[in-house]
Order: C-alpha cells, then structure tokens, then sequence
C-alpha cells in the first residue's frame, strides 16, 4: 500500500501563548515502524493524545485509512505505566477489550486472551496474578497483551522501555519487532530510547520548532539542527552516529 494508514493534516495547538504545534503535517505508511521523539515540552504526548482519539485536535485533522474505517476499534495503546486494573486478574485486564466490543463467548474470550499472553513471551501461570504481584516488565507485557487483544492494525507505544534496565528494555524492543513483522500491524511508538529508535524504527520524527523533521534514523541523525545534534550525537549516540551533520 502506498496509501498512508494515518494522516496528520495542518495540526495547529496551542497552550495560552505557548505554541505546541504550528500547522504540523505527518503521514504514517502501512506496516511501518515510526518513532515520535522530542524534547520536553516538543508536543509528543499531545499528538498522541490526539492519534488515539483521546483528545480532539484544536486545529486541523487526523484521518485514518484503516480497514474497515474505525479506528477506535481498529487500534491498540500500550500505555508509559501499563494502565493496568489492580483489581482484576491478568487475564482479566486481557479479556477487558474483548468484552468491550468483541462480544465473544466467555470460553473464547479466555483462550485469546490465553493466547494473547503466550505471544508476549509470559506463561500461562501469569494469567490468575494481579498487577499487583508482578514486574515492571511483565506489567508492560500484560498491556502489551491487552493492546493486541482486538488483533488492531496500528499500535501504539507509549515510552515502552521506560523504566526497563538495558537487558529487559531490549528484550522488549525485540518483541515488538518481532510482533509487528509477525502481525503485520503499523507501530507508532513515542520514546526517548535511542536504542529502541535504532533497533526497530523504519523512520523517525523528530518535533523541534513546533514542527517535525521526518526521515530514516541516520537520515535525521544528519540533521543540523541543535536539539538533534545533542540527542543522536552525544554520548548515548556515539556507538551509533558518526562523522558531519547537514543543514536543514
């Protein structure tokens, strides 16, 4: 498909006197990996709010072109801290969306959401837990779990290795790779890990001056700008980036 699976047109956002957006413009290709990266304050978890339909934009608009067109229940959302139900079961916080809106049979309900389980990696021990009871990492995989529980066509990830050490935060990044490539499914996930950037993202946008700087990782890494120089140039980025950057 050479059509966009998500269109950001002529998005417009302002706080009081502070701009957060100025007639930004994004498209996100079918089956591709995209990563949302910026500074504090660059308007990340605005957009995004505003992909997934939690908030409606003050200016412009967001199409999708998924099939069939709805998005709400066409995509899935992992959340920075898991968003999990203290009170119910793993399980349970699975089958939450098939319940929802699939309207299934409970026996079916319980072997997808078994099987969602089993393809984050988790045994099926881990289903009658509280969130509770378990690790950082399991919590993101139960989410994880839970944001593929309608099969969507595009997920979203919001800081998923965010409070991960460096051997589960890859491990994660692997299984989301190995996930989209398995599903087929679009990825957009905001981050500040450069190496989950460098590792699965097909493209990355950068906001930066209330816009966004769009390209393949080493393409923006080029970038001359300031905010760009100092996230893929400095000392996280050295194993990665070498060598001159160019002007915008």
């Amino acid at each position: 498909m050479d059509k966009p699976i998500i269109q950001v047109k002529n998005l417009s956002t302002k706080f009081g006197n502070q701009v957060v957006h100025n007639n930004l413009n994004l498209e996100v290709m079918p089956q591709e990996v995209l990563g949302i990266v910026g500074g504090s304050g660059s308007g990340k978890s605005v957009l995004l709010q505003y992909m997934i339909g939690l908030n409606k934009p003050q200016a412009g608009k967001i199409i999708y072109n998924t099939d069939p067109p709805y998005p709400s229940t066409q995509i899935g959302v992992l959340f920075q801290y898991g968003a999990l139900i203290s009170s119910l079961t793993v399980l349970e916080n699975i089958m939450a969306p098939l319940k929802e809106v699939a309207k299934l049979s409970p026996n079916l309900m319980q072997e997808l959401a078994l099987l969602k389980l089993e393809m984050v990696g988790l045994s099926l021990e881990t289903a009658t837990k509280y969130p509770a009871e378990l690790s950082g990492g399991m919590i993101k995989r139960v989410a994880l779990a839970r944001a593929l529980a309608l099969d969507p066509e595009i997920l979203f990830l919001d800081e998923p290795t965010s409070g991960l050490d460096p051997i589960s935060a890859a491990s994660f990044d692997q299984l989301i790779k190995r996930l989209q490539q398995q599903l087929t499914m679009t990825v957009v996930m905001v981050t500040h890990d450069l190496d989950s950037l460098v590792q699965i993202c097909n493209r990355v946008a950068v906001l930066v001056d209330h816009k966004i700087i769009l390209g393949t990782v080493a393409e923006v890494a080029a970038v001359d700008h300031p905010w760009i120089k100092e996230y893929f140039h400095g000392t996280r980025g050295e194993r990665y980036f070498q060598g001159s950057v160019k002007e915008i």
